[in-house]
């Protein structure tokens, strides 16, 4: 199974296991504030594992850092999903019941996909379309509840903007996902942090008792922060997309652990739930893409091992340690294999307008 795969859906069992965790709080901590004190632990925490992790092994975390170009990509992900996102939301909940609100975040995968596909150019077939349906169609029905009712147009109309800012905000991370995971997720908890807390003393929201923000923090930095940590890596090996459908199933996870945690009733929508967002995940997971396609000359880095795409020499000693990281230069090269459109294969789907005299073909 491919590693992007794994790394997707773990993030989803962290982030939905972290709602029913979150709710457990709700009754010591408003929940503007708790928002902040979420996202502000998944900040601080990753800040303490970028810093030990970067004092044992300066070089490699260095080589991972994100470039002058990358920075355009991440400030306008960090501006959309961590500051502009969570307070449409937040002011958008005051006004929105919560299961309609469960409902309309639903948008998020919907549009993390659609913006992949038709404004970044991301390929998708009918398969790959089917299978985001059916995830979906799990998390309305985990979040269906008929006689919710509304008390106006706005409430609704912000949690979309919301879903629009994460949806370009997971599009955008993707442009930087070859770059150091943690310093990225750090970034977005400690900004999105800031601002909720900010908010909500602003609108008077005095801190709770040391044991609730502990208690908040600790469910942040699973559920928020290795959380990112493991969706920006499903980014790197899937496309934004995939990463977005295989984290759309974190609401089935949220709903079985409020299951044993609080005896609530196993329903005909969790179950029926189960069997849709099921089925939508093994169309991916056995999803089969290959053509021949080119590689450009391209230099980066991130972690990897010497695999057909990372045939390359090294101007320092190593020691046969994989996997690693520095930066590393990748030539041209035309071949046929099963892919992702991954940080190597983010190729238009045409023939290549270079080609190798031999070209190498790997299955």
């Amino acid at each position: 199974m491919n590693r992007g795969i794994v790394y997707g859906i773990a993030s989803a069992v962290l982030f939905g296991m972290s709602t029913p965790l979150a709710k457990g709080l709700l009754g010591s901590i408003p929940p503007l504030l708790l928002a902040g004190l979420l996202y502000a632990g998944a900040g601080v925490g990753l800040l303490v594992v970028f810093v030990v992790r970067a004092w044992r092994s300066h070089e490699s975390v260095l080589s991972t850092m994100p470039t002058k170009r990358d920075w355009r990509w991440l400030s306008g992900a960090i501006l959309l999903g961590g500051a502009l996102g969570p307070v449409a939301l937040m002011f958008g909940l005051m006004s929105t019941s919560a299961a309609s609100a469960s409902l309309l975040l639903n948008l998020e995968g919907v549009l993390t996909a659609l913006f992949a596909w038709f404004v970044f150019k991301e390929n998708f077939d009918a398969r790959i379309a089917l299978g985001m349906v059916a995830i979906v169609l799990g998390g309305v029905l985990l979040a269906w509840a008929p006689g919710a009712t509304e008390t106006g147009l706005l409430g609704p109309l912000l949690i979309a903007v919301a879903c629009v800012c994460w949806a370009l905000d997971n599009n955008l991370t993707r442009k930087v996902s070859a770059s150091d995971p943690v310093a990225i997720a750090c970034l977005k908890g400690l900004v999105a942090g800031t601002v909720n807390v900010g908010i909500a003393v602003l609108f008077g929201a005095t801190l709770p008792p040391m044991q609730s923000i502990v208690g908040a923090a600790a469910v942040g930095f699973f559920g928020y922060g290795v959380s990112l940590v493991l969706f920006v890596l499903a980014l790197r090996h899937l496309g934004s997309a995939r990463a977005g459908a295989y984290f759309s199933v974190a609401p089935f996870f949220g709903a079985g652990l409020a299951v044993l945690l609080y005896h609530e009733p196993v329903s005909w929508q969790l179950a029926s739930a189960a069997l849709l967002m099921g089925g939508g995940v093994w169309l991916h997971v056995t999803e089969r893409h290959a053509h021949s396609h080119g590689h450009e000359r391209h230099e980066h880095a991130h972690m990897h091992s010497h695999d057909v795409h990372h045939q390359h020499s090294h101007n320092f000693e190593w020691d046969g340690s994989e996997p690693h990281a520095h930066g590393h230069v990748h030539e041209p090269l035309v071949h046929t294999h099963d892919h992702f459109p991954d940080i190597h294969h983010r190729h238009p789907h045409q023939t290549p307008s270079f080609q190798n005299d031999e070209p190498n073909r790997s299955t």
